[in-house]
């Protein structure tokens, strides 16, 4: 076993090639078997094994700058980098995180969970190691899907202009999360089944170099011979036109010829394009055979490949997709719209039952925003996708082409509020506060899943500007769904119990949460009322009004960021109306970001628990039960 003696990459230096192919072998199984496990980011990773392997065998981190883009294709990296000892722990809390992360190794030197950062990251290292007079190589690995996203072709554009030294690996498998679409993946087929270029390219440059006396000479100098070689035989040769050497397509699953390749590249004085053929899941067959759901995959039977989820109550996702087939058979103005997750955001049934209506626009949710903003305004009903986490990258045009427009689009936000082993990169929780502020806006998050339906009706019948609904990812309540959906009027808060004095305001799954406190208390003889807050903007600024009057004492319950969500739009209210004898206890989350780990181990670090809630009703009682002489605890 070679594995066992890898504590540090400089153990690579030693070994021969045929040794790290063997090494190689035995990480795809160790990540086979940990994944079976504890679930995680199968796929990607095992098709980079011989390419990170290769990386860490020809430079030196941390010394060389080893940037992966979005990062949960670094398993490899974190074996070969002395944490092969805490896999069992993955994405579990306080335990290995499944992206790269810098305060675990300093070999992790840049940090990410949104694709198409790791290019501008890579100029970024690249400039500042000029600017100090050092000497190391940066290095920037890209997938084909995240290349797509803008900010990648930004990068890319800066760099060719700058001409700095760095090397830019296109982890080339066909695939993001979702297979890959647009004028990029088109570009990048051809060159991956025109093998021609390459042999004509040699060819050329073997002809001269027969020529007697001269040859080596004018092969070295006939640049624009193989300029026209080039222009022959790849369409657009993109890269190289945005000054870049090209070096590719080659097999990424080949060590030799990686490293062979590393070495060209080595030789280049500005910036490399290596281009890179592999294949996601490699070396496991029921990965291989359906890359896209081995991508981020729970726990699993090696042999069989049989996935053990646990058998319960579908998630919002699903209602939400089964809701939307039915709305759109009904009014065939509605397009459904995804940045690359059709599956994810539960539109894959949509597609088959309206291909024509189902836009995925790869991963570029900023064109995404504006481009519904402009089939609105042609008088379609265009409904946005996308998960919470994600949408953060499209707020510029969520404001300027969509709510300055008032364009009437519908926005379907899943994975609002925690979103587990994934961690901080992927929360939901900070769109209510980026969103609620826009003028034009209204924000909608349902109790349960017979709610979300009636929201989603009322979205669609809703026409004076852009509206959003937000659902968790968890598992549905189990309610009974209504035959007939209804509207909801906008801005209505429903009253669940009655307050005797007490009263939690709760959104979405929160309501469930508060219910629960409530009856706990119930038993201690303190009565408390839960109201659910479905609309995060407007605001019930009637009942917000009528229990102030009351004097009722208020816990603004959320699982969204306390600073700037639904309960700073509480105390907004008050303090405009001038009512500032109300008690508003805010319990969301704390200003500070929450790692991976359970949704229930995220909820209970900040306190969005039972136990907790209930133990802050008891001393709101105690104190008003000390100050008013009277008693609310049984004797």
């Amino acid at each position: 076993m070679l594995l066992p003696q890898i504590k540090q990459p400089s153990d690579l230096k030693s070994m021969s090639q045929d040794d790290l192919v063997l090494l190689s072998a035995e990480i795809r199984q160790f990540l086979i078997e940990k994944l079976s496990v504890t679930g995680g980011h199968l796929a990607p990773n095992l098709g980079v094994v011989e390419l990170t392997v290769a990386l860490h065998y020809c430079y030196n981190s941390p010394a060389d700058k080893m940037i992966f883009d979005v990062g949960h294709q670094a398993y490899v990296h974190k074996v070969l980098t002395g944490r092969m000892d805490r896999f069992d722990t993955l994405r579990q809390h306080n335990g290995l995180c499944g992206f790269v992360k810098r305060n675990e190794s300093e070999h992790d030197v840049w940090e990410a969970g949104h694709s198409s950062t790791s290019l501008s990251a890579a100029m970024g290292m690249a400039l500042a190691r000029d600017l100090k007079g050092e000497d190391n190589q940066v290095i920037a690995m890209i997938g084909d899907g995240a290349l797509t996203g803008g900010m990648a072709f930004e990068a890319l554009n800066h760099i060719g202009h700058e001409q700095k030294r760095l090397m830019v690996i296109l982890n080339d498998n066909e695939m993001s999360i979702a297979p890959n679409v647009g004028a990029m993946h088109k570009y990048l087929s051809k060159i991956r089944s025109d093998r021609h270029y390459l042999k004509a390219k040699d060819d050329v440059e073997g002809m001269l170099k027969k020529i007697p006396a001269i040859g080596d000479r004018l092969a070295k100098s006939a640049s624009w011979i193989k300029d026209s070689v080039k222009y022959m035989m790849v369409p657009g040769v993109l890269f190289e036109e945005l000054g870049f050497t090209y070096l590719g397509p080659i097999d990424g699953h080949d060590i030799p010829k990686l490293i062979e390749t590393f070495k060209q590249a080595d030789n280049v004085d500005g910036p490399v394009m290596v281009h890179v053929l592999t294949t996601k899941g490699k070396g496991y067959q029921p990965a291989e055979a359906d890359s896209h759901k081995w991508h981020g995959i729970s726990p699993y039977k090696i042999e069989s490949g049989q996935v053990l989820k646990a058998v319960g109550k579908p998630m919002y996702t699903e209602v939400f997709g089964k809701t939307l087939i039915d709305l759109a058979k009904q009014d065939k103005r509605i397009v459904a719209v995804t940045p690359a997750m059709p599956t994810g955001s539960g539109l894959i049934p949509f597609s088959k039952e309206f291909p024509d209506r189902m836009i995925d626009v790869g991963i570029a949710e900023q064109h995404a925003a504006t481009m519904c903003a402009a089939l609105a305004m042609e008088g379609l009903k265009p409904v946005f996708a996308v998960y919470s986490t994600f949408m953060q990258r499209a707020y510029d045009q969520i404001v300027h082409d969509i709510c300055r427009h008032n364009a009437n689009v519908m926005f379907a936000i899943d994975r609002a509020g925690f979103v587990g082993p994934d961690g901080e990169t992927h929360q939901g929780v900070y769109d209510v506060a980026f969103m609620r502020h826009i003028p034009n806006i209204v924000l909608m998050m349902p109790k349960d899943e017979n709610e979300l339906r009636h929201m989603m009706k009322t979205a669609l019948e809703y026409n004076e500007g852009p509206i959003a609904y937000r659902y968790p990812r968890n598992n549905v309540v189990g309610v009974p769904l209504d035959d007939e959906l209804i509207l909801i009027p906008i801005g209505t808060w429903e009253q669940l119990r009655p307050s005797d004095g007490y009263a939690i305001i709760a959104s979405g799954s929160m309501v469930q949460l508060a219910e629960e406190a409530a009856e706990t208390v119930k038993r201690e003889g303190i009565t408390v009322g839960v109201i659910n807050a479905r609309f995060l903007k407007p605001l019930d600024e009637q009942m917000l009004h009528d229990l102030a009057v009351r004097g009722t004492k208020l816990i603004v319950l959320e699982e969204a960021s306390q600073a700037g969500s639904m309960g700073s739009a509480v105390l907004e209210f008050y303090a405009e109306q001038g009512l500032h004898d109300v008690h508003v206890q805010l319990m969301g989350i704390p200003d500070r970001f929450i790692e991976h780990g359970s949704i229930e181990d995220q909820r209970a670090e900040v306190g969005l628990t039972v136990e907790n809630v209930s133990s802050e009703l008891r001393s709101m009682a105690a104190q008003s039960s000390y100050g008013m002489s009277r008693t609310r605890f049984p004797s």
